[in-house]
């Protein structure tokens, strides 16, 4: 099996990949037209990933209009992609997916220990944030008092924390430590890990999204009966059904990807499957640049305090207390 995947790796960097080409045994870069372009586009998502997220997080931290528990879940998943931006895309770029294959390095171990930690935190943030969505309009008169500034901490804390204990246990071992205990390995990294990671937070938001778009529009159609605003009800319900189909198919559309290749990785022999993973790597990432847009850009206060936030007017402290519409 080694044998296999060190002859597809080779296959893919000699034949396929833009960026990196064989040169004996070795790998080296190849800084080809498309190479450069790719490297670009890179860049460009990572500056525009910490900027979006940097708008959030000053917005959360200066108005005080913004300061909710809602609010502040919506700021620690800022920070965590905003260290997505600032470490795991320049790490990524340096330190790619094949190439590390080929090493066994402890940059390598501290990319793939860092972009599980920082991702997966992301992910889990993004669940909490379903839960809360959940209780505010499934549950709006017992709101306050479940989704209180402690359970905000606490929701934030095991976030933080699951994401630790996963990027631990799927670290990166040695090749002498896999060769021992292989199938552990896969077990912990491929399979377990990208549960926790990934497929158990996909369900838990699709069922939570998907009972508050029903409850959203039974709620409509009660509307609607009593007050006979049917095409006021009618573009509620565009409108919730448009927010949830963005939400839910820019995460599938990111995550899914990369995690099905990954969990596919080390039962297929096909050297398509490696320059498939690293490609996805890359559209997982991009979730981090899109979710100021999902959850802060959907919000007028939000819009209003980037506006405020990017005509320099904030050096003025008297528009802290701004009542943000």
């Amino acid at each position: 099996m080694e044998t296999r995947v060190t002859l597809n790796l080779t296959y893919v960097v000699a034949n396929i990949h833009l960026c990196y080409e064989m040169n004996g045994n070795k790998i080296t870069m190849n800084p080809s037209a498309a190479c450069v372009m790719f490297y670009c586009f890179l860049i460009l998502l990572s500056v525009a990933t910490v900027c979006g997220n940097l708008l959030v997080i000053i917005s959360v931290f200066y108005f005080k209009h913004l300061h909710t528990p809602t609010n502040f879940l919506i700021l620690s998943l800022a920070v965590a992609d905003l260290l997505v931006g600032i470490i795991v895309f320049p790490l990524g770029m340096a330190f790619s997916f094949t190439l590390c294959m080929f090493q066994d390095d402890l940059i390598c171990k501290i990319r793939d220990s860092l972009g599980t930690y920082f991702c997966t935190c992301s992910i889990l943030h993004l669940c909490c944030i379903s839960i809360d969505r959940y209780c505010a309009v499934c549950q709006p008169l017992k709101y306050k008092s479940k989704i209180s500034h402690h359970v905000i901490v606490f929701m934030i804390t095991v976030s933080w924390g699951a994401s630790a204990l996963i990027a631990i246990g799927s670290a990166p071992k040695s090749k002498q430590k896999c060769q021992e205990n292989g199938f552990i390995e896969v077990l912990m990294k491929n399979i377990l890990g990208t549960v926790l990671s990934f497929y158990l937070p996909l369900v838990i938001i699709l069922c939570v999204y998907l009972k508050i778009f029903f409850v959203a529009q039974r709620q409509a159609q009660n509307i609607q009966t009593r007050m006979k605003c049917g095409a006021t009800i009618s573009k509620m319900e565009r409108k919730a059904t448009k927010t949830l189909a963005i939400v839910l198919g820019i995460f599938i559309f990111c995550w899914t990807p990369f995690f099905f290749c990954f969990t596919l990785l080390p039962f297929t022999n096909n050297s398509m499957t490696v320059l498939m993973l690293e490609a996805s790597v890359c559209v997982g990432l991009t979730n981090s640049t899109l979710n100021p847009l999902i959850y802060a850009f959907f919000y007028s206060w939000f819009k209003s305090a980037f506006r405020i936030i990017m005509s320099g007017k904030i050096l003025d402290s008297t528009y802290a207390n701004t009542i943000l519409n």
